[in-house]
């Protein structure tokens, strides 16, 4: 036996021990986050095309708006229709000028009421009024006689109406004169017509189409056939008044 010291044996250094649990595997459909260095610009082709579009439409647009606006400022003003065209596409010739063929009709009418009052007075039969409502407008001028609505008119309406108009055209102290003219006249019956003359209408427009010049709907708008009536008034009297004096004068106006 040796007396020497014992020898110490190397060992080798303990191993690592591996981890159990195995890495968790990344979902194939997981998307990537891009890698820095590669990120995507703000101006993709698709949106240039839309801004290129765009300020097509904004300039090309505000330029033809501007082009248009000088060729409407340098266009000549179209000329406004006088009297006698107006009255042409309505019915024919001027609606308050004197009419002489009117008025022989009109003075006609005037004396042939005045023999039916004097013969009913003879006969102690009762006076004919001169005014009958018929139930269907007169034609002419281009416009087909027209069926009436059903139901009674409102002359008490027509009257404040009229009233109203004669006011908005500074003629409020006309008022007594332009009440009884057209009380006389129509009874202020827009389907009022004159059983000698055929004159209708509250101003008793002779014919009725002269009414035309103020409106397609002469033939049943009351408010249409006293603003023709009212030119008429001023064209041919000056004024209600003149119009009542004329009128009590010859029977007719």
């Amino acid at each position: 036996m040796s007396s020497g010291p014992p020898q110490l044996r190397e060992h080798p250094a303990p191993r690592p021990r591996r981890n159990a649990r195995k890495p968790a595997r990344r979902d194939k459909a997981a998307p990537q986050e891009p890698r820095a260095g590669k990120k995507k610009g703000w101006l993709t082709p698709k949106r240039a095309v839309i801004l290129a579009t765009t300020a097509v439409v904004v300039v090309g647009g505000g330029g033809f708006t501007v082009y248009t606006a000088v060729q409407n400022a340098s266009a000549p003003k179209p000329k406004p229709l006088s009297l006698n065209e107006m009255s042409k596409i309505f019915g024919g010739g001027d609606p308050f000028a004197p009419d002489p063929e009117s008025d022989v009709l009109k003075a006609q009418a005037a004396q042939a009421l005045k023999a039916d009052r004097l013969a009913a007075e003879r006969d102690k039969r009762r006076k004919l009024s001169p005014i009958k409502i018929v139930k269907e407008a007169p034609g002419g001028g281009g416009f087909d006689p027209k069926q009436l609505p059903p139901g009674p008119a409102n002359p008490s309406g027509n009257r404040a109406l009229g009233k109203q108009m004669l006011e908005a055209r500074g003629w409020g102290d006309q008022w007594g004169c332009l009440e009884r003219l057209w009380t006389k006249e129509s009874g202020w019956n827009e389907r009022a017509m004159n059983r000698y003359s055929g004159a209708y209408g509250i101003p008793q427009s002779l014919p009725g189409s002269k009414m035309a010049s103020a409106g397609g709907d002469w033939q049943t708008n009351p408010a249409t056939q006293i603003a023709w009536g009212l030119g008429y008034i001023k064209g041919r009297y000056g004024t209600p008044c003149g119009a009542w004096a004329h009128s009590q004068a010859t029977g007719w106006y």
